[in-house]
């Protein structure tokens, strides 16, 4: 008996023993700190800092420094610009401004205009000369087709030569017209170089004549503008004193349809005599574009002496249609 007893408490002691291990080394892997391995990349993979990576990225950088991308480069003009209703020479009345806001459609475009306006920043056409000095799109070499043409808002403004208010409806009606928008120094300049070989050439062309625009959509530069006019008188030719509008007219919904995208350089518009634009220019002229300018009044000027004198001299019937 004692023998068993003695066996079986041994058994108790070795139970016990092997329990506190196991506990012991639970204990142990419950407060290891050991830190867990994380997948490593498989050796195909190329890293950033691999020989073969950096080769590529040096090619890359070679290929765009001898090629420039397409998105360094202007487009073309890709649309028409001007206004789908013809205008008339008078400023907005209440009638408009109700039918405007009866419109579904013009509601609708009230929204989109007001959304782009309100992503855009207040100094956004100041930094976006930085980049092709404000120039976003390339001049066609050829005029506009006639029946894709759109129309010339109405402008209205004070001539230098007077004090009564002047409609761009009335004074492009039946003339070959080149319209330059002014907004500043830069864009007087801009546009000059633009219109001086075409001015040069047909200036004593009885169907042809050019427009200034000095636009100031704000009052106070509205203000010392009309202020200073007899210095502007000073600069600008007399023959063009009639032509010159000192105009303080918000165009602010008529930015997008006269792809005024910038309001720091100059535009430039030929306008045939149905208020038509046919051609369009902006920022600072490209020589293939001074003479796109040329070839497109010369030949709209052929056409419309033409047209003019059809008009005025119709052609004699025959003396079959006499008979008929």
């Amino acid at each position: 008996m004692l023998l068993l007893a003695q066996l079986s408490l041994g058994q108790c002691r070795s139970s016990r023993t092997w329990a506190t291990t196991v506990s012991c080394r639970t204990r142990f892997r419950c407060i290891s700190s050991t830190p867990t391995r994380r997948a490593e990349p498989s050796s195909g993979s190329e890293t950033p800092s691999s020989p073969s990576a950096k080769g590529k990225e040096k090619a890359e950088l070679a290929e765009a420094s001898k090629n420039p991308t397409r998105s360094d480069e202007l487009p073309l003009l890709q649309r028409p610009l001007g206004v789908r209703e013809k205008p008339k020479a008078r400023l907005k009345s209440w009638e408009d401004t109700k039918t405007k806001f009866i419109d579904q459609e013009k509601r609708l475009e009230e929204r989109h205009h007001l959304a782009r306006e309100a992503t855009r920043g207040y100094f956004a056409d100041l930094s976006a000369t930085r980049r092709h000095g404000g120039k976003t799109w390339i001049a066609p070499k050829v005029m506009i087709r006639e029946d894709k043409a759109l129309y010339f808002p109405n402008i209205s403004g004070t001539p230098l030569a007077g004090d009564d208010k002047v409609h761009t409806t009335g004074l492009l009606a039946g003339k070959v017209s080149v319209v330059t928008l002014l907004t500043t120094r830069i864009s007087e300049i801009q546009t000059e170089m633009f219109v001086e070989p075409t001015q040069a050439s047909f200036a004593s062309h009885p169907l042809y004549q050019r427009v200034l625009i000095n636009l100031q959509d704000n009052l106070l530069k509205s203000f010392l503008v009309s202020l200073f006019a007899s210095g502007i008188r000073k600069q600008v030719p007399k023959e063009l004193w009639p032509t010159y509008l000192i105009s303080s007219q918000n165009l602010e919904y008529l930015r997008e349809p006269l792809g005024i995208a910038n309001r720091h350089v100059g535009y430039v518009y030929l306008v045939d005599p149905n208020l038509k634009i046919r051609w369009a220019a902006c920022a600072d002229p490209k020589a293939e574009e001074i003479a796109a300018l040329r070839t497109c009044t010369s030949v709209l000027l052929d056409r419309s002496s033409k047209q003019q004198q059809t008009t005025q001299n119709p052609p004699e019937s025959t003396e079959e249609q006499k008979r008929e």
